[in-house]
């Protein structure tokens, strides 16, 4: 089972919080508050935070500069995953990873269907990895951030987590980049 191993010490991460929402401000931004609060809590930095109409392309943008700015290693966006003709964050995401982390998605819904039931099938909640950057997309709601955050991130990107964690395997993420 998953432990911390307070031996190691904590290695805070530098992470990016996105809003993708057409009508919501920073004031009334409650899931990327959500996910602020949390990351500082535990230790972390946010290193920016941003709100941005539900357009791919901006989104797409958006994301490929955080990965592009080395102080940045983790993306977490928040809205924008459902089923309507708006909801483009997953495509988005999906524009930019260069490899995509299928099995955060399945996780997100077993965690969701203990709070939510078959709801649940609803979400589109997207992990991956581009250029050395972790990159996540969850839904919009206050509910859902806490349930990624703290069933699932909060753990991951925690580098005293066992068995394994996404911290400790940072510095490799990009390996194939620097390859001759």
């Amino acid at each position: 089972m998953s432990r911390i191993d307070e031996s190691k010490d904590f290695i805070p991460v530098r992470i990016a919080v996105l809003t993708v929402s057409d009508t919501r401000s920073l004031d009334e931004d409650r899931s990327g508050q959500t996910l602020v609060d949390r990351i500082e809590r535990a230790g972390h930095l946010v290193a920016d935070r941003k709100i941005l109409r539900d357009e791919r392309a901006e989104i797409a943008a958006q994301l490929r500069a955080w990965v592009a700015d080395p102080g940045i290693d983790v993306v977490i966006s928040t809205g924008g995953t459902g089923l309507t003709g708006r909801d483009v964050t997953v495509e988005a995401h999906r524009d930019v990873y260069e490899k995509e982390i299928e099995a955060f998605g399945t996780v997100f819904t077993i965690i969701s269907m203990e709070k939510i039931g078959t709801s649940a099938v609803q979400s589109r909640a997207t992990g991956g990895v581009a250029g050395g950057t972790y990159l996540f997309a969850l839904p919009g709601s206050p509910g859902a951030c806490k349930d990624a955050w703290d069933g699932i991130l909060q753990k991951q990107l925690d580098y005293r987590h066992l068995p394994c964690n996404f911290v400790e395997i940072m510095p490799r993420l990009d390996e194939h980049q620097r390859r001759k």
